[in-house]
């Protein structure tokens, strides 16, 4: 269920980008305008996700992500109706409200179900769905457009959420009110959550005085500026730069996401099988958090690429490995969090900091192409050196993936 959840997430929000060409010519915008406008969701996306995250630590994961999905969903619909820039600026706005509340809540659940030797292969699998939406919203929604319009696309993929939120809240329960986890597994659980209600309070604020949290923000903003050239741009790099056609963008443009979607389960696999063979927690995540950032560089090749082929490879090895590293990234508010009321918190943050990429990404892109005529050079050459340095980031910002220590503000760790 948080597997099609983010994949709904990621197909409504990735299906402006498939429609920007329609867009731009019904409404004649400009290319530094509409990268504004591809931006303007990461605007809310980033400033609601501590709110989410605290919410989802109070009611719990079952409510706050439900309503998450009920309100984008809403908002998706609503895009159909867009005349001019305005309307369509205030409904991406809108979606990135509810959308912000999909990853912590991911969070929350991830660490209330699995323990530490299984907790980045299920952070691999709900955000695997992130993959499959993007992979899905070519075909699905240049179907969509090239049978009916782009406002349709709008009103039949905002509706897949809908139906999503019913089955979610007739399903899904935590494990303590799920009638089928034992006494014995509850307890195992709650042992591996480090449940103490004597324990000390730790102030949500106290969070920033963490070395530890400020390296996850860092480097998750590096990962994300790549992955949303993907979700903002890469649909007009490979018909602009490229020459694809609508169709040949939902066939060969879905290889770097279908790429992508094994690669993250790799990565997940990988961390929690070093871990169970005796790694430290420290040196299974980091060697995944590390190895997959320096992968991911090649991204820059691709502008040099002779080829759409070629280009195509370096896309598809380069998204691969950001998914192979994302893995362990959602692992990691579970992994490090003081105490388990701070889990979904630690997720908002660290996907705040992630998600100021996304505005940075989309609008730098849209202002590149208009000072350099349709040119990506710029662009894909500053991604690369951003995957390098997250690399650094995780590396050496971020010294030990261990439960936080519980203590005041003054916290250094």
């Amino acid at each position: 269920m948080g597997c099609a959840a983010n994949a709904i997430n990621y197909i409504d929000r990735a299906n402006l980008a498939v429609a920007v060409p329609s867009i731009r010519h019904e409404l004649g915008i400009s290319a530094a305008v509409m990268g504004a406008i591809l931006g303007a969701f990461f605007w809310s996306y980033a400033a609601m996700q501590m709110p989410f995250g605290w919410l989802a630590d109070r009611i719990g994961a079952r409510l706050a992500l439900a309503g998450a999905v009920l309100w984008w969903s809403v908002s998706t619909m609503l895009t159909a109706t867009a005349r001019n820039v305005g309307t369509l600026t205030g409904f991406r706005l809108l979606l990135g409200i509810g959308e912000a509340g999909a990853y912590p809540s991911g969070a929350k659940v991830n660490a209330n179900w699995f323990p530490r030797t299984e907790r980045a292969i299920a952070a691999s699998i709900f955000d695997s769905g992130s993959r499959i939406g993007a992979a899905l919203s070519l075909p699905l929604v240049a179907w969509l457009i090239g049978s009916f319009s782009w406002r349709v696309s709008f009103a039949v993929t905002g509706l897949l959420g809908i139906v999503w939120t019913v089955f979610w809240l007739v399903i899904y329960r935590d494990p303590e009110n799920h009638p089928s986890v034992t006494p014995e597994e509850l307890a195992r659980l709650q042992a591996e959550r480090r449940i103490d209600p004597t324990g000390p309070k730790v102030p949500w604020s106290s969070l920033f005085s963490y070395r530890t949290v400020w390296g996850m923000m860092i480097g998750f903003f590096c990962l994300n500026f790549v992955i949303y050239f993907f979700i903002t741009w890469f649909p007009t790099y490979l018909m602009q730069a490229r020459g694809f056609s609508l169709a040949q963008l939902g066939t060969l443009g879905l290889l770097p996401g279908l790429v992508s979607i094994p690669c993250g389960w790799l990565g997940g696999f990988t961390s929690d099988a070093l871990y169970r063979r005796g790694w430290s927690l420290t040196a299974a995540r980091k060697t995944c958090l590390v190895g997959g950032m320096l992968m991911s560089s090649v991204i820059t090749f691709s502008v040099f690429a002779p080829n759409a082929y070629v280009a195509l490879a370096f896309f598809a090895l380069a998204y691969g490995s950001l998914a192979f590293t994302a893995a362990s990234i959602w692992s990691l508010p579970g992994d490090v969090a003081p105490t388990p009321a701070h889990v979904a918190s630690l997720g908002g943050i660290q996907n705040f900091a992630a998600n100021i990429a996304g505005i940075v990404t989309s609008t730098f892109t849209g202002v590149m192409l208009t000072i350099t005529s349709g040119s990506f050079v710029v662009p894909l050459t500053v991604a690369g050196g951003f995957c390098l340095l997250g690399a650094g980031v995780y590396m050496f910002v971020i010294k030990e993936v261990a439960p936080l220590p519980a203590r005041v503000p003054s916290a250094t760790a």
